[in-house]
């Protein structure tokens, strides 16, 4: 089959798909992967052919701030705030999601962001399309939707605000949907309607992420499965950077920190506070400085280095004594599959449901939301919060034991091929 994956988003939400991909082209088929320019290396790293979509997640977007509000290029953690940047890059995104699809595909795997766009295309092309999502996100009385904070809100209650959600991400995308409808010819029809329709008719949703970190809730309905984590493709001879491979050598484990591409507004406070907070607990430390842009450079010493370019957390984490992150979906997950205990530092979005998901596993210590620990704190008592935490995840026994046996049990599924025998299963 001739195979399209329409991905959008940052560097996490885009990663998985390369393994997924690849493990695609490996059966024999043709894989497309459409996504931003940045994001090309990547994709052609994993064998795959790039397509481009516009939109730049990673950039401030004026259309975002609100009245009286000031552009930035923070990462916002206001619900409003990032609905207003996450609408203005929707818009843009609608306009190019048709140039991707060529004629002569046969397969669409849409993403949580793509699908409300991808749905419209499917329709107009009569192309079938599968979801290939990395969080979970029908309704459910097992938890509330994803990104309501990690909130627990009973049965009922869990489930209402998961429809609740659906209809939110509906008027997100009502802008979008309109004027690609319009493109494609097809009579006018609201986001709720067309949801309500592919999910009426059991729509197939493969879920890339471990049943021991989401058990698949009882009340989904037909066609959802959980396959297992798709890992990032990474060539075979890939190596850290011999910078950072000397200085793993040069002492004991460091703890990593680093936060994505989460970015920040005040770097020079957000460094300040890891290196502290590092030095505090009396503990080495590799900052991968990402769109935070962290950095020791004003703290001179041998004992903590900056990695100013992304490097693999596949062959990092597992030579660390813990990781400090954001809780992205694959950082949390990239963390449990080296079997090193995580110090949850939730932005916004869905990073907070994964660091309740890493504590509840055993394997990370309490989060530290950071707009409590880099805005609401004083620098000093977030050094101290921050360096207890250090020293909790690298010092308990229990922690490292439970992160193991999470990475034991999840070096025994094999996500790509569970996802690649449910697309032949769905194709006959």
């Amino acid at each position: 089959m001739n195979i399209l994956i329409a991905a959008a988003g940052s560097y996490g939400d885009i990663a998985p798909y390369t393994g997924l991909g690849a493990r695609l082209r490996a059966a024999g088929h043709q894989v497309a992967l459409a996504t931003h320019d940045g994001h090309a290396p990547l994709v052609r790293a994993a064998g795959l052919e790039f397509r481009s979509l516009p939109a730049d997640p990673r950039a401030a977007d004026p259309r975002a701030a609100g009245p009286g509000e000031p552009a930035t290029a923070g990462t916002p953690t206001g619900r409003r705030a990032l609905m207003r940047r996450a609408a203005a890059f929707v818009e843009q995104l609608g306009t190019g999601m048709a140039d991707a699809v060529a004629p002569d595909t046969e397969l669409l795997l849409l993403t949580t962001t793509t699908a409300p766009l991808g749905w419209h295309l499917a329709e107009a092309l009569d192309i079938p399309s599968v979801g290939a999502y990395l969080v979970p996100t029908a309704p459910t009385r097992a938890f509330s939707p994803v990104v309501s904070g990690g909130r627990q809100l009973g049965g009922w209650g869990n489930r209402t605000a998961g429809r609740f959600s659906a209809r939110v991400v509906d008027r997100l995308y009502t802008g979008a949907a309109r004027a690609l409808r319009t493109r494609l010819g097809l009579p006018p029809a609201t986001p709720a309607t067309v949801r309500r329709r592919v999910e009426a008719a059991d729509w197939p949703v493969l879920h890339g992420f471990s049943e021991l970190v989401v058990s698949r809730p009882a009340d989904w309905r037909p066609g959802l499965d959980v396959t297992g984590y798709w890992w990032p493709h990474h060539a075979p001879d890939a190596q850290l950077p011999s910078a950072l491979e000397d200085f793993l050598d040069a002492g004991p484990p460091p703890v990593s920190l680093g936060f994505g591409s989460m970015a920040a507004d005040d770097a020079e406070h957000l460094s300040a506070l890891a290196v502290r907070a590092l030095r505090r607990a009396g503990l080495r430390g590799v900052l991968l400085s990402g769109s935070a842009a962290l950095t020791a450079a004003d703290s001179p010493g041998d004992d903590i280095l900056t990695v100013p370019a992304a490097v693999p957390h596949a062959l990092l984490f597992p030579r660390v004594a813990a990781a400090v992150h954001h809780c992205g979906a694959g950082t949390s997950a990239a963390a449990l599959r080296a079997g090193v205990p995580s110090v949850p530092v939730p932005f916004t979005a869905d990073q907070p449901f994964w660091a309740a998901r890493l504590a509840a596993l055993g394997a990370a210590t309490a989060a530290l939301p950071f707009p409590a620990l880099a805005t609401k704190l004083s620098l000093d008592d977030a050094v101290a919060r921050l360096a207890a935490a250090l020293t909790e995840a690298t010092t308990t026994p229990a922690l490292r034991t439970r992160a193991r046996a999470a990475a034991r049990h999840l070096a025994a599924e094999d996500g790509p091929t569970a996802a690649l025998a449910a697309l032949d299963r769905l194709a006959r």
